[in-house]
């Protein structure tokens, strides 16, 4: 009876691994996946056919197009979506399928043959993309219509559809907030380009090893080394985040921030870091929002202490008011803060900031409030403080 039940459920489980794993989309992103494919098959053929005119003999579509829109619209992130996958994929494999049909006469063989050389030249060439292994068979077996446009269907309609695809997937992905092309992420770069690793990659996992594991699973897979990093990375914080709890900047931020404005004086600048022993001042308009950051290194940058002479002296040069209209040495903070100022929310978890603190190189991240307002200042020792008391308080760290 033993052997009978547990056979069954070695049945039971064979069946079920044969079904796929549920798709983890809300119902918003599959409705922008079917919007984005409908978008862009109906203009890429209202295009072509205005292109070609009424009456061409050329197809205004072609069926692999529809498995192309999938990718580009539905897996926009994926290896086999990017722009160079689509265009050299699609004419690549039409440019092989055109040649073996006019080489091998049996139409059997020459599918074979063309799908097997356009996989490796589209493994060759870094541009795998599933959908053209459709079009090298299509040159194939087409039929007259396609045999007699010869090469001419490389460019009509295969380059055409496809570029009008890809030109359409490229508005639309980032119309609707999906980045495409999928930009590679940066690379784990030491700051001080010394040979140490990076802070974050100390511990843990690291790129390296990423890319062992990788070598030997020897496996294609339908997403990238960078974004898997990253997927990892996250999983990493959001276990973390767990077992931290919800520690948000407006828990640890300094409130009483010391700031300045545009035109403050750099004299008056100076003398705010060096009474409050701090190393760096938000800049801020009329309304409290934060426009750009002065910190010791921006005094120091404009000092040219690379010059002859001693840097003590460079910067009492920078910072004495030059009592000029027109000048141009720098008088006022806006002159030599540094703009595009990366914020936090005051809501955002400390373990967001961990990368930014750390391999980012940032010292400080003004805290801002819903309606965009400085709302305190985040600092390396104040992240360092929050991590270490977290983990004090963690009753599995305790244990």
């Amino acid at each position: 009876m033993r052997n009978i039940l547990s056979r069954g459920r070695s049945l039971s489980s064979w069946i079920k691994s044969f079904l796929p794993q549920p798709v983890p989309i809300n119902g918003a992103e599959r409705l922008r996946a079917c919007c984005g494919a409908l978008f862009g098959i109906l203009l890429t053929g209202l295009a072509t056919r205005l292109a070609l005119g009424p009456g061409a003999a050329v197809p205004l579509l072609i069926a692999p197009m529809g498995a192309s829109a999938i990718l580009l619209f539905a897996v926009p992130s994926s290896p086999l979506a990017q722009p160079w996958s689509i265009i050299g994929g699609n004419t690549l494999s039409a440019a092989i399928g055109v040649a073996i049909a006019g080489w091998v006469v049996d139409p059997l063989w020459g599918s074979a043959i063309a799908l097997t050389l356009a996989i490796a030249a589209m493994l060759a060439l870094r541009c795998l993309h599933p959908p053209s292994g459709a079009i090298a068979l299509m040159a194939v077996l087409g039929g007259p219509a396609v045999r007699a446009l010869g090469y001419g269907f490389v460019l009509m309609p295969v380059a055409l559809n496809s570029v009008l695809l890809l030109l359409l997937a490229l508005f639309f992905n980032n119309a609707t907030g999906r980045r495409y092309p999928h930009a590679l992420q940066p690379e784990h770069a030491n700051l001080h380009r010394t040979a140490d690793a990076p802070p974050i990659d100390r511990l843990g996992f690291t790129p390296q090893d990423l890319d062992d594991v990788l070598k030997q699973y020897n496996q294609m897979l339908d997403i990238s080394r960078d974004d898997l990093e990253e997927l990892f990375m996250q999983t990493e914080r959001h276990a973390f985040r767990r077992r931290l709890g919800e520690i948000t900047c407006a828990d640890i931020m300094s409130r009483d921030v010391i700031t300045v404005e545009f035109g403050t004086p750099l004299d008056e600048a100076w003398n705010l870091l060096h009474w409050h022993r701090i190393k760096a001042l938000p800049v801020v308009n009329r309304a409290r929002r934060v426009v750009g950051i002065v910190t010791l290194v921006d005094f120091l940058k404009h000092a040219n202490p690379d010059k002859f002479g001693s840097v003590n002296d460079k910067l009492r040069q920078l910072v004495r008011p030059s009592g000029e209209t027109h000048t141009d040495k720098p008088d006022v903070v806006g002159q030599i803060m540094s703009k595009g100022v990366l914020t936090a929310s005051t809501d955002t978890h400390i373990v967001e900031l961990v990368p930014v603190l750390s391999n980012g190189g940032k010292h400080h991240v003004p805290v801002v409030d819903v309606e965009g307002r400085l709302a305190g200042m985040l600092t390396q020792s104040d992240l360092i403080a929050a991590l270490y008391r977290g983990q004090l308080l963690d009753p599995g760290v305790a244990a």
